[in-house]
């Protein structure tokens, strides 16, 4: 009799847990099915979805693991997506990772001939993703670059953890996300051909539009910036992006909007570059590379005051950005402001201040041939005026060439 009770006691027992671990199951599909299905997730439904899932894996068998996790990063991500806080995004890259470790678990043990289901290739790409955009390290970017790279080759959306749309989405990211990495280290090519996954991303005339820069073609440069900012635009203001164009890479349009009118004014558009940069600086007010350029469009607009004042903000903000003072930068646009104010002497010194410290590529060279203009300026014209002559190779379109050379020619009587 005793034993009969037993046996009741204990199927009752499970069938409550197997209709506990059922409704768990149906919540947790209903609830990712929520935020899964909406363009744009609430935050509140990515946090349910993720509590959700988390209670499913809690009582779920093995084989439902890698598909428990699959949806919780998914919910992660979706929250991230929102909030742009890089501690989500790590989250929703780890339950990738848990998902690809369950994943040979997915087959049920004792299953005959059932051959093992590779990882697809696009919850690499995710997981890849999500450590981008938490990324501020360049070692922790090389290693999310080199694991959406090994990813992409494999066969493509072959598996039903996810819609073959949104995985199609996914692996054109990731390609994007290659293709931003190879345009912050100049490798415009390579980028290129990573952004012609998506022509409508933006990020193809971007790139373009650098190699129109790198040719001297600035007219053409500027059309091309202004046709991506456009596009950025559209996606990233007024709704925002949906949660499928928010995989990719984010463009940072104070500076976006910097390189736009740097071109805007080499091509001879200075009240448009202006007004560019001032669009500029109300994103990002502490810009020291925007205020250069709005202080070298003043300049060149004839506005002098209001270009020495500009400058001399540039520096100021660039050396409250530098630990210990320690900025080439903020040393070059003090020299420039010296300079201006025919103080050649301290402004070589300025300059040569510059070359001691940091500075991105692109400077060093207009530090050099600053600190040899100021040198010629003050009445050197022996070997500072071939030093010149050399470092005019060199500059940036930036830099003033032609006033240089001028002075280059005056030097000696030559």
């Amino acid at each position: 009799m005793k034993v009969c009770v037993l046996a009741l006691l204990t199927i009752s027992f499970l069938h409550s847990a197997d209709q506990r671990q059922l409704a768990l199951a149906l919540k947790a599909q209903a609830d990712f099915a929520r935020v899964e299905t909406a363009l744009r997730p609430r935050i509140p439904d990515a946090d349910v979805c993720m509590q959700s899932q988390a209670a499913a894996l809690a009582v779920g068998p093995p084989e439902e693991l890698a598909l428990l996790d699959y949806r919780k990063g998914y919910c992660a991500f979706a929250a991230a997506a929102a909030t742009q806080d890089p501690r989500q995004f790590l989250a929703a890259a780890g339950e990738f990772d848990k998902a690809i470790e369950a994943w040979p678990g997915r087959v049920r043990k004792g299953a005959k001939h059932a051959a093992p289901e590779p990882v697809p290739a696009a919850l690499r790409v995710f997981a890849g993703i999500a450590r981008l955009h938490a990324a501020t390290e360049v070692a922790a970017m090389d290693a999310a670059r080199q694991e959406i790279a090994a990813a992409l080759p494999s066969p493509p959306c072959n598996s039903n953890l996810m819609p073959a749309t949104f995985c199609a989405g996914l692996l054109s990211a990731g390609a994007q996300w290659l293709g931003w990495i190879a345009l912050r280290e100049n490798q415009l090519d390579a980028a290129s051909g990573h952004f012609s996954s998506n022509l409508t991303s933006g990020w193809s005339a971007w790139v373009q539009g650098r190699h129109d820069f790198d040719a001297g073609r600035f007219d053409a440069a500027a059309r091309q910036y202004a046709s991506a900012i456009d596009r950025w635009k559209q996606i990233w203001q007024d709704e925002g992006p949906t949660l499928l164009q928010s995989l990719g890479p984010r463009p940072q349009r104070a500076a976006a909007l910097a390189d736009w009118a740097g071109a805007r004014m080499l091509a001879g558009d200075l009240d448009g570059a202006i007004l560019t940069l001032d669009a500029s600086l109300q994103a990002d007010s502490t810009s020291p590379h925007a205020l250069f350029l709005r202080a070298r469009a003043k300049e060149l607009a004839g506005r002098k005051d209001e270009a020495l004042a500009d400058y001399n903000l540039a520096s100021r903000n660039a050396f409250a950005a530098a630990q210990d003072l320690a900025s080439g930068e903020a040393h070059l646009y003090r020299g420039i402001v010296l300079f201006r104010r025919q103080d050649f002497a301290r402004a070589e010194e300025e300059f040569a201040s510059a070359l001691n410290f940091e500075m991105t590529g692109a400077l060093r060279p207009d530090a050099s041939a600053w600190r040899h203009l100021a040198a010629v300026a003050g009445g050197s014209c022996g070997s500072a005026r071939q030093s010149l002559d050399l470092a005019l190779t060199k500059v940036s379109p930036f830099f003033p060439h032609a006033e240089a050379r001028s002075l280059a020619l005056a030097c000696g009587g030559a």
